[in-house]
């Protein structure tokens, strides 16, 4: 599969290649407030993403042991990269459509938003 994405801008791209899996939301706090909402996203090798454009691409660490990858031009938070994997996880919103993926599974439920419900009959874990 080949997908490709972009910021909201379009001054930051990337495309996809390989396994795709479908897509994992995560409820944590952290990713809630860098998002806006649920941080919804793939988690590939490596490898499997090339950034195609990166003129307003910036990395910012968000934690001891990981970094986020946003546009600083429009502001669009783009990827989450833990520091001792080497796996990224690409915004699912980032991407063109059709993708053809649905979702995998919830992460981090016990720090979910108090305003929304997560249907039970999606796969949750309380952390990841």
């Amino acid at each position: 599969m080949n997908l490709t994405g972009s910021c909201e801008c379009g001054r930051v791209t990337f495309s996809l290649s390989g396994t795709i899996p479908d897509v994992t939301l995560c409820h944590s706090s952290q990713c809630r407030k860098t998002s806006g909402h649920i941080w919804a996203s793939v988690l590939v090798p490596d490898e499997q993403c090339k950034i195609t454009s990166d003129e307003t691409l910036k990395w910012r660490r968000s934690s001891d042991s990981a970094q986020r990858g946003f546009c600083t031009d429009c502001g669009s938070s783009l990827f989450y990269k833990h520091d001792e994997e080497n796996k990224i996880a690409v915004a699912a919103g980032a991407l063109e459509t059709p993708t053809g993926l649905g979702i995998e599974r919830h992460i981090f439920v016990k720090d979910k938003g108090d305003y929304y419900q997560i249907p039970n009959h999606e796969n949750q874990l309380e952390r990841y």
